[in-house]
């Protein structure tokens, strides 16, 4: 369509929307994607919760499967020759743990044969999402038994090496990773509805109600938080099984974090709650609970989304710290936390180095949540944003 000056006007529908204001929920978005060091953190966490999620398919062993015969057991190295000669193939020699005078494990490797290995193979059950029952692990090797009446060879492809019972330090990672990293999660979303509830209603309604909840809130945050960590970890009982064990701490993780958040809610409520909309929506006869879940509380969310996923990262170490302790995660279910009790013995840390391996782990999932949460705050504040 042309005007009275002559030029061309477009008014297709795709030249209307082009000058439509984006929504804020999309410039935030928009915002994080160019940030860079967040979307390294986002595929670190996407990796972990994989690897968690499918972790009998990515582990070559049960968590519980044992060698006592290989305790300690080095990482295993790949080799694609040996003195018979050169192989395209990667494969493993079988091993036999023998001791030296000083009585120090000394493992001898079987040369005259090969363990190669091999993709997808079936080994030990495991349940995915434990629901359904599968053997399909991602990789494994050969099994050669040793010939009767000869000295016993154990073939084992141990990445990360072996632990003191002679496990899988790699397939027990896989297999913690999931409390670990769920954990996390969990405690991080129950102090979410609980810091959001309490914190909306107390600024919503003032008062009284603001008072005895704002005291209760100072109380709980003046309590030493890794002391009351440990109170309230005494309190449930020591023969308790893995799954309430995992559920206690998520509750007791949860109890600890939510009073300081909820302070925050408050405070926004407090200015939001004497808006126009808040207004309205009490004058067309809206509840109080329905204006402050419908209306008050989701205008927090980019503040509450944030403050959670920083949160994150002191979930999974409170509950390392527990496991570590003794107070968590018992074995033989593994927890990151509880892999890293021996790497607390000196000597088993300076002769076994491996055993620190779960602590990268830790280091890898606790960074990646503060470079997603940095990314979020950047991206929800306008006065950051990069447009």
């Amino acid at each position: 369509m042309a005007n009275p000056t002559g030029t061309t006007l477009d008014m297709s529908p795709k030249a209307e929307n082009s000058d439509k204001p984006s929504s804020p929920l999309f410039l935030a978005f928009q915002s994080f994607r160019r940030h860079k060091p967040a979307m390294v953190g986002s595929a670190i966490l996407v990796v972990l919760y994989i690897v968690s999620a499918f972790a009998g398919f990515f582990a070559p062993y049960h968590y519980d499967n044992q060698v006592r015969e290989l305790t300690w057991a080095p990482p295993s190295t790949l080799q694609f020759s040996d003195k018979n000669g050169t192989s395209w193939r990667p494969f493993v020699h079988p091993l036999r743990q023998t001791f030296d005078e000083n009585l120090n494990a000394v493992f001898a490797a079987d040369t005259s044969q090969r363990a190669y290995l091999r993709w997808f193979v079936s080994g030990d059950e495991y349940h995915i999402l434990g629901l359904i029952p599968a053997r399909l692990h991602l990789y494994g090797v050969d099994e050669i038994k040793s010939p009767p009446g000869g000295e016993s060879y154990f073939t084992r492809y141990y990445l990360l090496g072996a632990d003191i019972s002679g496990r899988c330090i790699f397939s027990r990672i896989c297999y913690g990773a999931w409390i670990s990293m769920t954990i996390g999660i969990l405690g991080a979303g129950i102090t979410f509805i609980i810091g959001m509830l309490i914190g909306g209603i107390s600024g919503y309604c003032g008062g009284w109600v603001d008072d005895v909840l704002q005291r209760f809130c100072e109380m709980v945050m003046l309590l030493p938080g890794f002391y009351l960590l440990l109170m309230l970890r005494y309190l449930f009982p020591s023969d308790m099984s893995s799954v309430q064990v995992y559920f206690a701490v998520i509750l007791i993780l949860s109890l600890l974090g939510w009073a300081q958040f909820a302070r925050v809610i408050r405070g926004m409520v407090l200015a939001i709650r004497g808006m126009p909309f808040v207004e309205a929506g009490r004058a067309l006869g809206a509840s109080h609970m329905r204006v402050i879940v419908r209306h008050v509380l989701p205008n927090t969310m980019s503040y509450a989304i944030v403050s959670v996923s920083l949160a994150i990262p002191g979930y999974i170490l409170g509950e390392s710290a527990l496991s570590l302790l003794g107070l968590g995660i018992v074995e033989p279910t593994p927890s990151w936390g509880n892999m890293l009790a021996k790497a607390i013995d000196i000597t088993e840390l300076k002769t076994h180095p491996w055993v620190l391996w779960p602590g990268l782990f830790i280091f890898l999932a606790v960074m990646a949540f503060n470079l997603v949460g940095d990314g979020l705050r950047d991206a929800f504040d306008p006065r950051q944003r990069r447009l």
